[in-house]
């Protein structure tokens, strides 16, 4: 009979479950104020594809109150300054992000792990920084009603962490909040989405675009050398996707797309897509004793406009404005936790509200009818003016109450 093997303990000062956006910055964040603390992040290595590749303005604004913009945009990235959506025959300019109040007028397309692995390399520099990979969390340790710790495990055996603050910045699928108990509002979506890459050529099309023909929906973001398409499908299609075979789906593929040609052959079968089950939800309490969630974690978004992105690392930088301070005197009180979700729940709020209104009146429309398509008229209205145009891209590229670097 095996003998249980005694966990590794570690002590910290705030523990961070996920090395994605949200905890990552919030680590870098929290060791820049001084404060001692420790991400855990189950997989090896950061190099996962089809994960949200926008960094929006108001990120790069906080890049840029932290003094790392200019660095960090000598990475390799592409910079889109408007959106474009082909809805049937008809092209609309739909954004035009050169008119925002930020030093940079544009939106940036970076992979996640080339963002994150430059936010873990100048968080290094700080010696209450600590990121542990292939270290999963598994479970919630609370004494006396209050969270205290994390059980996680590694490649080496089990580990636990005792700390002041748990942070859950683990993803839509939180193990954390699940752990909690912390009740969730299921909002709902009316898709998935089919992820999947194709090569780009020089005389490609340029600029974001999205298009939508009856029964079907493509946005394809430029990522220099290819394309990363989201094939829209309605939610709980995928077996049926699959039965109709590859073939078709490179067929439905290159209608939407014809300068694709014979690129579409590049798909060679299921393996090279991956689904994305889209979720909206939230949390209708982010925070217990001793526990935060931030980020997708409290509030999983819809992939519309790319921002879930933008509001996890706004989430991450509300929360070290706020509870920066307390955390250096020890555990937070209740009270204080729940400032953040004071700070950031209207924003969630606002830009849900804004994607399922976008879900109902245009995807779920698109998504069931079979026969042609035509542009509703608010956005033929905000195509056709151009001062108009610059609302979509204010709430893509700020979003509601932007948050900064204190």
């Amino acid at each position: 009979m095996d003998t249980p093997r005694v966990p590794e303990t570690l002590q910290a000062r705030c523990c961070i479950v996920g090395g994605g956006p949200a905890g990552i910055m919030l680590g870098y964040l929290l060791a820049r104020q001084g404060t001692d603390v420790l991400v855990l992040e189950k997989h090896a290595d950061f190099l996962r594809d089809f994960r949200g590749d926008t960094i929006h303005p108001s990120t790069l604004e906080i890049m840029g109150e932290l003094g790392l913009l200019e660095e960090f945009l000598t990475r390799p990235h592409q910079e889109v300054q408007s959106a474009n959506l082909r809805i049937g025959d008809t092209l609309l300019k739909l954004g035009d992000f050169s008119h925002l109040p930020t030093h940079c007028k544009f939106l940036v397309f970076m992979p996640q792990w080339d963002f994150l692995d430059f936010l873990v390399g100048h968080a290094r520099s700080y010696p209450g920084f600590h990121l542990r990979m292939r270290t999963e969390a598994v479970d919630l340790i609370e004494e006396g009603g209050r969270i205290s710790g994390v059980r996680a495990m590694t490649p080496d055996g089990p580990l636990d962490v005792t700390c002041d603050l748990v942070v859950a910045a683990d993803g839509r699928h939180s193990v954390m909040r699940q752990k909690a108990g912390l009740p969730v509002i299921d909002i709902g979506a009316p898709m998935d989405v089919l992820w999947l890459r194709v090569s780009k050529l020089p005389s490609d099309p340029t600029n974001l675009l999205g298009h939508i023909e009856a029964g079907r929906m493509l946005v394809m973001l430029d990522r220099g050398d290819y394309w990363q398409c989201a094939y829209l499908i309605p939610k709980g299609t995928f077996e049926t996707v699959r039965q109709d075979g590859i073939d078709a789906f490179r067929r439905n593929l290159a209608s939407l797309a014809p300068f694709l040609g014979a690129r579409t052959e590049e798909i060679r079968g299921w393996d090279d897509i991956r689904l994305l089950t889209v979720t909206v939800d939230r949390l209708t309490q982010w925070s217990r004793p001793g526990l935060l969630c931030i980020g997708d974690a409290a509030h999983a978004m819809s992939p519309i406009g790319g921002v879930g992105i933008n509001l996890a690392i706004q989430d991450a930088v509300a929360t070290a404005n706020l509870l920066g301070p307390s955390l250096k005197k020890g555990t937070p009180a209740p009270e204080t936790l729940a400032l953040v979700q004071k700070r950031r729940e209207l924003p969630t709020r606002l830009t849900q509200g804004l994607q399922v209104l976008i879900q109902k009146r245009l995807i779920d429309p698109v998504l069931k009818t079979t026969g042609p398509v035509s542009a509703p008229w608010l956005l033929r209205v905000l195509a056709g003016v151009p001062w108009l145009r610059r609302l979509p891209a204010r709430l893509i590229g700020i979003g509601f109450r932007p948050e900064h670097v204190r």
